[in-house]
């Protein structure tokens, strides 16, 4: 029995996602991010969703800094934290990506800006759209499904469809974007809803 612990543990030691949990710090934004979910989406808005995507992003640190650039809990690039604070300077009071109130708030508003802005078969297919946006861009999105269209593919449903269409990316880049949506969805979402953060996409 005793190898067996030590078994277990060695595993969960070497493979973190076997032993995955909630970061400490998370627990201080709860409220926060349930409020601005509340006030952008509504009572249904997928709270988990935001929280498993500030989970991908930062693990919920608010001096994150990625060896790209982005910075803070939900990791915008610096053109990006610029051109989001100035689209609504009416919510978003300056451009302060490393304060965790701007940041949960700008998360939430940018997903709302590409879900709007995107069309798709179910809402499941445009979550994963969606995601995919705020990860690589929207551009990227338009032109994924327009090469699906050109394939005979059905560029309305991103999953078994346009998540294997790849219209110009480096391969590099193209499986970090289409990791994105897929961890968010199915491997951190389930953690925040098992842990009372509200409701989630693709259920």
């Amino acid at each position: 029995m005793r190898a067996v612990i030590l078994f277990i543990l060695l595993i969960t030691a070497c493979h973190p996602v076997l032993a995955s949990t909630i970061p400490a710090d998370a627990a201080r934004y709860k409220r926060d991010l349930i409020r601005v979910s509340h006030a952008e989406w509504g009572l249904d808005a997928p709270v988990a969703t935001f929280a498993a995507q500030i989970h991908q992003e930062s693990r919920w640190r608010t001096d994150a800094r990625s060896p790209v650039g982005a910075i803070g809990l939900a990791q915008f690039m610096p053109g990006t934290s610029k051109w989001i604070a100035g689209t609504y300077p009416d919510r978003l009071d300056g451009n302060q990506p490393y304060n965790p109130m701007w940041a949960l708030q700008a998360l939430v508003i940018y997903n709302r800006w590409h879900y709007q802005r995107i069309s798709a078969q179910t809402d499941c297919d445009r979550w994963a759209f969606t995601l995919s946006a705020y990860n690589g861009g929207l551009g990227w999105v338009q032109r994924d499904k327009k090469k699906a269209a050109a394939q005979g593919l059905d560029a309305s449903r991103y999953w078994g469809s346009v998540e294997y269409v790849n219209a110009g990316r480096s391969a590099a880049n193209f499986k970090e974007n289409r990791g994105y949506p897929e961890r968010i969805i199915n491997r951190w979402q389930p953690l925040y809803q098992d842990a009372g953060w509200g409701g989630g996409v693709c259920d």
